[in-house]
C-alpha cells in the first residue's frame, strides 16, 4: 500500500460512498481516487499498475478504466511512452476551481431544499447532528465534510449537477489536504455546515443558496492567507 500521510481524514473518503456494495470497476475508481484526495499518492507521482494492482487487490481491466475516469476528471494524465501520473497541484487554478464552484453549490443547496424527500431530510437532519457535535469531538473533519457535500448534492435529484459537482469537489479537496496544517480554524470551517443543513432540511431555498456561497468563499480565502 502506498505510505500513509499526514491526512485530515480519518476513515478515508470512500467509506461515504458505501464501497463494499460497489463493483471492481466502481471500486477501483474510488480507491485509486481516495490515495490521490488524500495525497497517499502525492502529485506528480506515477501510477504504477502492476504495483498499485497487486497492493489493492484490484484486477488490470478495472484498474485501467478507472485510470481514464481519473484522467478525464483531472487527477491523472497519461503520457504516450512515459505513463501515468498524479497531475500537478496548480495552485493559481484554485481561483478558478472556486468561480465554479461558488455558482454550482448555491444552486445544488437549492435544488437540494427544493427536492430532498422526507428520509433524506431525515438522513440531513442525522448529518446536521454529526456536524454540530465536531468542536467537542476528534471526528474525522475530512470525512464528514466529505459527506456533506456529498449528500446534498445526491438530494438534487440531479445526476449531472451531482457529478459535474463531484469532479470540482474532489479538486478542492486535494488543495485542502495539501495545506490542511497551515489552515486556521477547519473546525469550524466544517461546522458551517450546520446552517446549511438546517436550510437544506428547512426547504428554505433561499438561505441554503447564500450559505453554500458563503462557505465557498471562505474556503477560498482561507487558502489565500496561507499562499
Amino acid at each position: 500500500m502506498p505510505p500513509a500521510v499526514n491526512s485530515p481524514s480519518g476513515d478515508g473518503f470512500t467509506s461515504m460512498d458505501h464501497a463494499g456494495t460497489l463493483s471492481q470497476a466502481e471500486r477501483a475508481y474510488l480507491t485509486l481516487r481516495d490515495l490521490i484526495l488524500s495525497l497517499r499518492l502525492p502529485p506528480g507521482s506515477p501510477i504504477r499498475e502492476e504495483i498499485l494492482t497487486g497492493e489493492l487487490g484490484i484486477g488490470r481491466t478495472p484498474f485501467r478504466e478507472a485510470v481514464k475516469r481519473l484522467q478525464a476528471e483531472s487527477l491523472i494524465a497519461i503520457y504516450p511512452r512515459r505513463g501515468s501520473f498524479v497531475t500537478e497541484v496548480n495552485i493559481t487554478d484554485h481561483a478558478l476551481i472556486a468561480d465554479v464552484r461558488r455558482r454550482l453549490e448555491g444552486h445544488a443547496a437549492r435544488r437540494a431544499a427544493e427536492r430532498a424527500t422526507t428520509a433524506e431530510r431525515t438522513e440531513l437532519e442525522e448529518l446536521r447532528e454529526l456536524v454540530e457535535s465536531l468542536p467537542g469531538a476528534q471526528a474525522p473533519i475530512m470525512d464528514v465534510d466529505t459527506r456533506v457535500h456529498r449528500t446534498v448534492y445526491r438530494c438534487t435529484h440531479n445526476g449531472y449537477l451531482e457529478a459535474t459537482l463531484g469532479q470540482y469537489y474532489n479538486l478542492a479537496v486535494r488543495i485542502w489536504c495539501l495545506f490542511f496544517d497551515r489552515l486556521p480554524d477547519v473546525t469550524d470551517h466544517v461546522v458551517e455546515h450546520g446552517e446549511l443543513l438546517k436550510a437544506v432540511i428547512e426547504a428554505d431555498t433561499e438561505r441554503a443558496d447564500r450559505i453554500a456561497v458563503a462557505h465557498v468563499d471562505h474556503f477560498e480565502h482561507a487558502i489565500r492567507q496561507v499562499l
